[in-house]
């Protein structure tokens, strides 16, 4: 069974920056599509961004376009979701998805894998 993991949440002060990352057991994740969502509290879990199998695409929601990045790195065990000029309205567990479709989605039905999510607090 495939297990994802996130880590590098926190708290940050409005405009700061956070990364995130996520690591998957059993299967490096170069071989999957990610997406990363995010729920805040008392709303939706909502899509933030995602990155195809073969790095081709990647595909973000309008609120974090500009100021969100997401990426492998060099070794393309982990996905990372680097994060800029965050915001208060960024607060929000996020959560890492992977599925093994070839293509990037927003659809959460598509994706196979959820982590378990890792806390991000943006003060004003």
């Amino acid at each position: 069974q495939v297990r994802l993991v996130e880590s590098g949440g926190g708290l940050v002060q409005a405009g700061g920056s956070l990364r995130l990352s996520c690591a998957a057991s059993v299967v490096t994740l170069n071989l999957l599509g990610v997406g990363w969502y995010r729920q805040a509290p008392g709303k939706e879990r909502e899509f933030v961004a995602s990155i195809s199998r073969n790095d081709a695409t990647t595909d973000y929601a309008d609120s974090v376009k500009g100021r969100f990045t997401i990426s492998r790195d060099n070794a393309k065990i982990t996905v990372l979701l680097i994060m800029n000029n965050l915001e208060p309205e960024d607060t929000a567990v996020y959560y890492c998805a992977a599925t093994w479709q070839s293509i990037s989605s927003r659809l959460a039905y598509e994706y196979n894998y959820w982590g378990q999510g890792t806390q991000v607090t943006v003060s004003s």
